[in-house]
C-alpha cells in the first residue's frame, strides 16, 4: 500500500521526508518489522517504542511513527502525531481495508462472564449454521486455526489483521471479548460492532484504573463512544452498574436479567450440580433451556447469550441446541473429578465478587464440608487481597491460602495481606499435618506452595466435600518473579486425584 494513501486517515499529523514509497507492514514491535514496514512508536506503561527506532529501521522499517521529537535519517519518512496509539488503530483499519465492516462483530465488556458469554455464542451461532471466529482470554480462534491468548483484547493492529485473516477464511460473525485495558488505550476504536454485550461490574484491575468510578467509565465508553447506537447495547439489568449504563445510554437497549421487567428473562429455572434448565422469556417467544453449566452466574451468562442471538435474529432451535451442547468452558467451574469422589472445580475467580459468586454456587449444593484453595496475583490490585481472604474464610469450611502468580512480589507479601482479611474474624488458623479425609478442624490454613496447597486439599477432603481452586481457571502457567513456568490447576488436581484413588485401594 502507497505510504502518502496511508496517511490521509492521521489528521494534523506533521511529515517528514518522502511518502512516495511502498508499506509492506505496518508494526509496533522493532523485532517484527521487515523491508519497507511502518513502525510505530507507542509510549507504553513499561516500554517506550521510541527507544526502538533504530532497531526497527535496522530491521527494514522505511517510515516511523512518533510523538516525540526525534533525530531524522533522510532515507525515512517520519510522521509525527499527538497519540501513536491512536494512530495505530487507524492505520491498521485502513491497511487491512475496515475488515469489520464484513463481518457481524459482538463485543462482550464486563468484569466477569466475557468468556463463558463468547464460547456459548460460539456454540448458539455454530448451531445455526454460522462460520464464527472468537478473539478472547483463553485463545483466539476460527476456521482451523486456534491460537493461545496472552491478553484478553490484542492490540488495535494485531485485531485489524486477524479480522483480516477471518474474512478471507469465510468467517461471518465474530465474537470478541472487550477489555477495560483495551478500551482505555483504544485499540477496539477503529472496530464497526454490530452488538456490545455489558454483563456486570465488581472490582477489578483498580492497579490500573485506580477507582471504580474510572473503572466503570472505561467499560462505559465501548456503549456510548464506540457503539454509538444504544439500540445494539445488551445489558445486565440486575447489575447496579448495568442500570446506571442504562440511564447513561439514554436509549432503549436491551437488557436481560432475572427480574421480569427485563427485554429478556428467567422464569421458572432449576439449578443443581447437574446443571441449569428453565424458561427464558423473550420478545420472539419462551425458549427452553437445558445447560450442562452450573450456577446462578451461568444463568447470567446463557441470559446475555440469549439476548444477543435474538437480536442477531438466530432461530430459537438454535439457541436451544447451541446452549445445550456446551459442555464446559476451561477453567470456569470445571468440574475435574469422577463419580464417587470430592466434588473438585476449577474456577478462574480472582476478584472478591467472583469469589463470592462461585461460592454462593457451591454452598447452594453443599451437603458436607467445602475447601477453597485460593490466592492473589503479584504486582496488581492489592485492595482486594483481605477482601477476597474474608470471603473465603467466611463462605468455606476450610479456607487455604497459597500462592497464585506472585510475580514480582514477596509470595509471603501477598498472603499476609489475604490474611488480614481473615484475622480478627470467627476464623482460626489450623494445622494440616497428619489429617485423614474428612478430619480437618475449620479454619484457614497457609500453604505458599500452589502444588502442596492443592494436592493437601484433595488428599484431606471428605468423599462428600467440595474442593474450589479458584484464581487462576485455564491459566496452564505461574508466574514467579520474571519468570514464567507451567502449572496448571486442572493438571495439578488429576494428579492429586489419581494420588488418593491409589492410595484408597491400596
Amino acid at each position: 500500500m502507497k505510504l502518502d494513501g496511508l496517511l490521509q486517515v492521521l489528521d494534523g499529523a506533521t511529515v517528514t521526508g518522502s511518502v512516495e514509497r511502498n508499506v509492506s507492514d505496518i508494526c509496533y514491535d522493532s523485532r517484527r518489522c521487515g523491508k519497507d514496514s511502518l513502525f510505530v512508536a507507542i509510549t507504553g506503561h513499561k516500554f517506550d517504542g521510541h527507544r526502538y527506532i533504530e532497531m526497527a529501521i535496522k530491521q527494514g522499517a522505511s517510515c516511523i511513527v512518533h510523538e516525540h521529537e526525534i533525530p531524522f535519517r533522510e532515507d525515512i519518512a517520519y510522521v509525527k502525531v499527538a497519540d501513536s496509539r491512536r494512530a495505530l488503530g487507524r492505520l491498521g483499519r485502513a491497511f487491512f481495508g475496515n475488515p469489520t465492516a464484513e463481518l457481524c462483530l459482538v463485543g462482550i465488556t464486563g468484569t466477569k462472564g466475557k468468556t463463558t458469554i463468547s464460547y456459548l455464542l460460539e456454540s448458539t451461532l455454530e448451531a445455526a449454521g454460522k462460520s464464527v471466529g472468537v478473539i478472547g482470554t483463553i485463545t483466539s480462534r476460527y476456521g482451523n486455526e486456534v491460537h493461545e491468548s496472552s491478553i484478553t483484547t490484542p492490540e488495535s493492529i494485531d485485531l485489524q489483521r486477524m479480522f483480516r485473516r477471518m474474512v478471507a477464511a469465510g468467517v461471518t460473525h465474530c465474537v470478541m471479548e472487550v477489555s477495560s485495558h483495551a478500551l482505555d488505550q483504544g485499540r477496539v476504536a477503529d472496530c464497526m460492532y454490530d452488538l456490545g454485550i455489558f454483563t456486570n461490574l465488581s472490582q477489578d484491575h483498580l492497579d490500573y484504573h485506580l477507582t471504580m468510578e474510572e473503572y466503570y467509565c472505561a467499560k462505559r465508553r465501548f456503549f456510548l463512544d464506540i457503539l454509538v447506537d444504544e439500540r445494539k447495547a445488551i445489558i445486565n439489568g440486575d447489575d447496579p452498574w448495568g442500570r446506571r449504563l442504562i440511564d447513561e445510554t439514554g436509549g432503549s437497549p436491551v437488557t436481560y436479567g432475572l427480574d421480569r421487567a427485563w427485554t429478556v428473562s428467567a422464569q421458572r429455572f432449576d439449578l443443581s450440580l447437574g446443571g441449569i434448565r428453565g424458561e427464558i422469556v423473550t420478545p420472539e417467544g419462551a425458549v427452553s433451556v437445558s445447560s450442562p453449566l452450573v450456577g446462578t452466574f451461568n444463568l447470567y451468562n446463557i441470559l446475555a447469550s440469549v439476548a444477543a442471538a435474538v437480536s442477531m435474529r438466530i432461530s430459537m432451535d438454535a439457541v436451544m441446541e447451541g446452549i445445550k451442547r456446551l459442555r464446559a468452558i476451561p477453567g470456569r467451574f470445571q468440574k475435574v473429578n469422577r463419580n464417587g469422589e470430592p466434588a473438585v472445580f476449577v474456577d478462574y475467580a480472582h476478584t472478591e465478587n467472583a469469589l463470592r459468586n462461585v461460592l454462593e454456587t457451591v454452598v447452594r449444593f453443599k451437603t458436607h464440608k467445602i475447601i477453597t484453595v485460593f490466592g492473589c496475583g503479584g504486582d496488581r490490585d492489592r485492595g482486594k487481597r483481605p477482601l477476597m481472604g474474608k470471603v473465603a474464610a467466611d463462605m468455606s469450611d476450610l479456607a487455604i491460602v497459597t500462592s497464585d502468580n506472585p510475580r514480582t512480589e514477596d509470595p509471603l507479601d501477598i498472603i499476609a495481606q489475604i490474611e488480614s482479611g481473615i484475622k480478627g474474624g470467627s476464623v482460626g488458623k489450623v494445622s494440616l499435618e497428619g489429617i485423614t479425609p474428612g478430619g480437618y478442624d475449620s479454619g484457614y490454613a497457609v500453604i505458599p506452595d500452589r502444588r502442596e496447597a492443592i494436592l493437601t486439599a484433595i488428599s484431606i477432603a471428605g468423599p462428600e466435600d467440595i474442593v474450589l481452586i479458584a484464581g487462576k481457571g485455564h491459566e496452564n502457567y505461574q508466574i514467579i518473579g520474571e519468570t514464567k513456568i507451567f502449572f496448571d490447576d486442572t493438571v495439578v488436581a488429576g494428579e492429586a486425584l489419581e494420588r488418593r484413588r491409589l492410595e484408597m485401594t491400596g
